[in-house]
């Protein structure tokens, strides 16, 4: 399955985003995604094997619980596709950083201005 493929479920992004966070037992994530998305605790484990064997999550075992964990790998090369289209947004932000800081130093240079009159 495509990296896209598994970020492309809200579900699998909603667990994604709660192990990014640090290890959860299955519990813990099935609570939340049976709460948040009202599915089925076999509909969670689904998600969570497609995770696991397409390599965004690893699990381990402690005792009776199974403890799930972000991998960084796929999301790495998730990030890597992005990088070509990077330049759209960085644009943008940068763009915006400097129309903040103009908005910031007017404020500031008005302010002195009432202070000292």
């Amino acid at each position: 399955m495509h990296a896209f493929d598994v970020l492309g479920d809200p579900v699998r992004r909603r667990i994604l985003e709660l192990l990014a966070g640090g290890e959860r037992s299955s519990g813990d994530v099935t609570a939340v995604i049976q709460r948040e998305f009202g599915i089925s605790q076999p509909a969670v484990s689904q998600h969570l094997r497609v995770l696991r064997d397409n390599g965004f999550a690893s699990v381990r075992s402690q005792g009776t619980r199974r403890l799930y964990a972000v991998e960084a790998g796929p999301l790495q090369e998730v990030d890597l596709w992005l990088e070509r289209f990077r330049g759209f947004w960085d644009q943008r932000l940068d763009a915006l950083a400097t129309e903040l800081a103009r908005g910031n130093r007017e404020r500031r240079l008005n302010s002195e201005k009432k202070d000292n009159p």
